[in-house]
């Protein structure tokens, strides 16, 4: 489980590297249990954004110019997928009137 900012980053910029090498829906599924992992652990949203965006910075400097758009596309469908457990999450409770 995702329980640290620390362990979230570890697991994240592994599984995303995975993502972007493979494009597979195994890798999403991994995304998806991150975000459960670290929802689960007591991590905030800001603190799952902040990591995608460290990871997101650490592989677009280490890209060729021409690969960023397509490093930016896999980011965003891999950030859908570990956001999806606080989507639930937010939708499970009533909305104020």
């Amino acid at each position: 489980m995702t329980s640290t900012p620390a362990d979230l980053l570890r697991d994240y910029r592994a599984a995303f590297l995975r993502h972007l090498a493979r494009r597979e829906e195994s890798a999403l599924t991994t995304g998806y249990e991150i975000g459960r992992g670290a929802l689960a652990g007591g991590l905030s949203l800001l603190d799952v954004v902040r990591v995608h965006h460290d990871v997101l910075i650490e592989v677009l400097r280490d890209s060729p110019p021409d690969e960023c758009p397509l490093v930016a596309d896999a980011a965003s469908d891999f950030l859908l997928e570990v956001l999806g457990s606080y989507d639930m999450a937010q939708r499970g409770f009533p909305r104020p009137e």
